[in-house]
């Protein structure tokens, strides 16, 4: 009889896709709501800003206000992404179902007085709090739970940027470094194509990124279909990216490390924080560095769109938006750190095309993914990004962009509760 059953494995099989996707059917249209209503006030808070520039001078205060909502209401929220990631490595006491609506909150708060975060980590803990809510009320098994909460970080990050092939590799490959949990293979595209959909269903629109860059045939050498110099530069931007991604996370964990050493009281640190990206706003004599990044007030403003055109960023922009970021985050303020690294990388790409000659559309896309690649260690998940973004044509430099950050970036991350499955380099290599 056993026999019998191996012979048929595709049987149970089905019945286990069909149980997951009906798991999942509740944690998308939630998730993917909930993300919809999230963009739609970000949207608002940041075009408020544009026309009061004056709030700024209230992000101290709200700094402040962020500290006290977590102390008295957060419980173990403050851990963020986090939290959810060491959930799935070891279950403990879960993901609370206050996180979405507290990070959803504060998120607001942070981008309508003018810090600078992103939103990648607001809606993966969305779903990661909407993925528990309901482990919980179906009372499932703690290893069926740790599927769940992998697919709710599929379905924020497919839903938050429009790349459901890309949340589900991200939610796989996030956890580990060196490891992909295929055991979730379907479900996390399962959860992350319905919770794209159901977000675009409530009228929210994403971003429309162009690369305009055609490869040239190579006439010295006519069966090699790509151009050595460009890829020379490709493999030279992908290690200033993986450097850069490496460097954020050293600087936003040294922020917060000498932040608590040095600021007392705690609730300090953000109000203190508020001031310093006042100063820097001041110093540097534009508000473009806050916020998201993703357009700017007007045509003359650095953002991530204007850096794939020529002059579209200064040659230090990407490291003004590094440092902004860091500050904000790394005092308290919420949000996520993604949208800012695609500034910082399309900024680096942008400065490096600029200064080599190469196609700078194409240098400020690789950048945009590869540093992300190198700060989140996940160099699949980012070149499937470029193919959804910007097209599949420059997949090749997609791959070299973001593996090269991957290796160049080290074993840090932006994200503590990553663990190391598998060395980027060979155990023993140094030790001889």
């Amino acid at each position: 009889m056993k026999k019998l059953f191996r012979s048929f494995e595709q049987f149970p099989i089905t019945i286990y896709l069909i149980r997951w996707t009906l798991l999942i059917l509740p944690v998308s249209l939630v998730a993917g709501s909930l993300v919809a209503v999230f963009l739609w006030l970000l949207d608002k808070a940041i075009h408020i800003r544009w026309d009061y520039p004056w709030l700024l001078y209230g992000l101290p205060l709200a700094g402040v206000a962020i500290y006290w909502l977590y102390r008295l209401a957060g419980k173990n929220s403050e851990a963020g992404n986090n939290l959810i990631m060491n959930e799935i490595h070891e279950p403990g006491g879960g993901v609370p179902a206050r996180m979405a609506p507290l990070v959803l909150a504060t998120t607001v708060i942070t981008h309508l007085f003018g810090g600078s975060a992103g939103r990648e980590g607001t809606a993966v803990q969305i779903g990661g709090s909407i993925a528990q809510f309901f482990a919980r009320r179906l009372r499932l098994s703690a290893e069926d739970t740790r599927l769940l909460l992998t697919t709710g970080i599929a379905a924020g990050f497919g839903a938050v940027f429009g790349t459901p092939v890309t949340g589900a590799i991200f939610a796989m490959e996030v956890l580990a470094i060196g490891r992909i949990q295929y055991n979730a293979l379907v479900p996390c595209l399962i959860a992350a194509v319905l919770a794209d959909v159901v977000c675009a269903s409530w009228g929210i629109h994403h971003t429309a990124y162009a690369i305009h860059f055609v490869e040239k045939a190579n006439t010295l050498v006519p069966f090699v279909h790509f151009d050595f110099l460009l890829l020379a530069q490709v493999i030279g931007l992908g290690i200033l990216s993986g450097l850069a991604g490496s460097g954020f996370a050293h600087l936003t964990d040294g922020i917060k490390h000498y932040s608590k050493k040095w600021i007392k009281p705690d609730w300090l640190i953000p109000a203190a924080g508020g001031v310093v990206i006042i100063g820097l706003t001041f110093i540097v004599g534009t508000q473009d560095y806050l916020s998201l990044g993703v357009t700017g007030k007007d045509i003359h403003s650095v953002s991530i769109i204007a850096c794939f055109g020529a002059g579209g960023a200064s040659y230090f922009s990407w490291f003004l938006k590094l440092l902004f970021t860091a500050i904000t985050l790394g005092t308290g303020f919420k949000g996520g750190e993604v949208t800012p690294l695609f500034f910082v990388g399309a900024a680096l790409g942008n400065a490096l095309g600029t200064l080599t000659g190469a196609p700078i559309d194409l240098m400020a896309g690789l950048g945009f993914i590869a540093v992300f690649a190198g700060a989140t260690n996940t160099p699949v998940a980012c070149t499937i990004m470029g193919v959804e973004l910007f097209g599949p044509a420059p997949v090749l430099y997609y791959a070299v962009a973001c593996f090269t950050a991957y290796y160049f970036s080290g074993h840090s991350g932006i994200y503590s509760a990553q663990r190391i499955a598998i060395p980027k380099i060979g155990r023993g290599l140094f030790d001889k």
